[in-house]
């Protein structure tokens, strides 16, 4: 499998289970609070990545502290609650189509803050592969669309993930991808734990439901953001960040293949949608090779 191929592999596994950590996050809600849900999701990664993290320690630098630091927060940390708190008020539909703006941020602040190479049809790419995302994304939303707080936290997630993606592309291309996230986890482990034992958590198993919504959030750490983790990271390594994010043009094409599975009908929308989303997905790895 040549590099060209393992990029698109990186990124639909990636699309798959980030496109399903959406219901695992509001199974999690059904009995903990948003704090809570996104404390479990670092605390419990942060657990399945000590295995790792004796081996990292010896590869970090004294260069390598702030870019990890900025990865933690910017990447993992402070989204993880805005992600949560989002979802509890705003359709999942919704929060995937503006979280599909993160390739954009990424692309800009890559060329504004960190010099990055400009190509026009890249540029061509995000728009047309943000236009599919909307197309498909907007017959599935159960609510009106109303901008408000909770639209901002979203939009303010993606632009620190396009922060971090950046950050992560410059500073850290020395540190083997799982080297880097179980630096990561490390940092947001031992703060989310503290959190969590400081609220009502255990009072919570009273209800027969937490051993279940436990479980979810457990799958939610281990699947979609430890080992997602990892890969989203080497596909950074391996591609464009502006690439690597471009993931979330294709958590809607998860979605709508839930639904389909659920029973609902696909309609000519969705595959101009579809269609829409590989063809921007190709012009911006088309000229990002060697960035």
């Amino acid at each position: 499998m040549n590099v060209f191929s393992i990029r698109y592999f990186y990124l639909i596994v990636l699309s798959l289970i980030w496109g399903s950590s959406f219901i695992l996050m509001k199974k999690g809600l059904e009995v903990f609070s948003y704090e809570q849900v996104a404390a479990l999701r670092l605390f419990i990664t942060s657990i399945v990545l000590i295995p790792f993290v004796f081996s990292a320690l010896k590869k970090i630098k004294k260069k390598h502290y702030v870019p990890i630091l900025v990865a933690a927060l910017f990447g993992s940390g402070i989204p993880a609650f805005l992600f949560t708190l989002a979802q509890t008020y705003l359709d999942s539909s919704f929060v995937g189509i503006l979280n599909s703006l993160t390739p954009l941020f990424t692309f800009c602040i890559g060329i504004i803050i960190f010099n990055q190479k400009y190509h026009k049809i890249n540029l061509l790419g995000i728009f047309i592969g943000l236009i599919g995302a909307i197309f498909l994304s907007l017959n599935n939303l159960n609510q009106s669309i109303s901008i408000n707080i909770y639209v901002y936290l979203v939009v303010f997630a993606s632009l620190l993930y396009a922060i971090s993606a950046n950050v992560i592309k410059r500073y850290l291309y020395d540190l083997d991808s799982t080297d880097i996230t179980s630096i990561v986890f490390l940092i947001l482990g031992p703060l989310s734990g503290v959190y969590i034992f400081s609220t009502d958590f255990i009072v919570l198993f009273d209800n027969n439901k937490a051993y279940e919504s436990l479980a979810y959030i457990t799958i939610l750490a281990i699947i979609c953001t430890a080992l997602a983790g990892v890969m989203f990271y080497k596909l950074i390594k391996i591609s464009s960040p502006t690439f690597a994010t471009s993931v979330t043009y294709l958590i809607p094409i998860v979605a709508l293949f839930w639904g389909f599975i659920d029973g609902e009908k696909l309609i000519g929308q969705y595959f101009v949608g579809v269609a829409l989303i590989f063809s921007g997905l190709y012009l911006v790895n088309k000229k990002s090779v060697n960035n």
